[in-house]
């Protein structure tokens, strides 16, 4: 039965379980992140978000409350000194629990929780709201992706003459070469001796026959 559980007590004494939160709460704010079950994330995310919030304002009432839950003065100053300026504009919400899987030998859920503010991974890829969107009319294209497509096309083109140069190169190469066609003139220059050669034949032909009758 429930019975007026309002929180989980980790199977600890009283305690044990504040110590056992100090601990992981101070190798949280050294750390920026670290690896725990889905039970103990769960419960230091309760714990130490409200501390966080306490190190806004930089005060001996404030440190000294901070350090009765850390019980570790270095944790004390990082807090303060470190992550209070980076989220100070950040209205709660310090921290992000990623599941990781299953725990071998007993199957617990593991995961990683880490303060939001200091993973460079997620902000290094968020964009800024806005940052990726173009106005465009709702019947047709804007100039901007006109002038794009032609300038595609234009690159395109281009690569496909380069891409064709040499191999028209090649077949030129290996086209062998045609005999060109005598030209007019020395046609009718060589036809002019042959026309010549022949009457002579036939000329010599008859003052034979006429000697031969004589």
């Amino acid at each position: 039965m429930r019975h007026n559980k309002n929180y989980n007590h980790l199977g600890r004494t009283s305690s044990h379980r504040k110590a056992t939160l100090a601990n992981m709460a101070t190798s949280l704010v050294l750390h920026k992140r670290i690896q725990t079950t889905v039970a103990k994330a769960k419960a230091l995310k309760m714990y130490v978000e409200p501390l966080v919030t306490r190190s806004k304002e930089d005060t001996t009432h404030s440190r000294r409350v901070v350090f009765s839950y850390l019980k570790d003065k270095h944790a004390v100053t990082e807090l303060f000194r470190v992550i209070a300026p980076a989220v100070g504009d950040r209205p709660g919400g310090y921290t992000r629990i990623l599941k990781t899987g299953f725990r071998l030998g007993d199957a617990a859920d593991i995961c990683i929780i880490e303060l939001v503010d200091f993973n460079d991974t997620y902000r290094a890829g968020a964009v800024a709201p806005g940052a990726g969107k173009t106005r465009t009319r709702r019947g047709g294209k804007s100039a901007a992706a006109t002038s794009a497509a032609v300038e595609g096309e234009a690159t395109v083109g281009e690569e496909a003459d380069a891409a064709t140069a040499p191999t028209e190169k090649k077949a030129a190469a290996k086209k062998p070469a045609t005999k060109k066609a005598p030209a007019a003139g020395k046609s009718k220059a060589a036809a002019a001796p042959r026309a010549t050669k022949t009457s002579g034949s036939k000329a010599s032909a008859g003052r034979s026959v006429a000697t031969k009758k004589g």
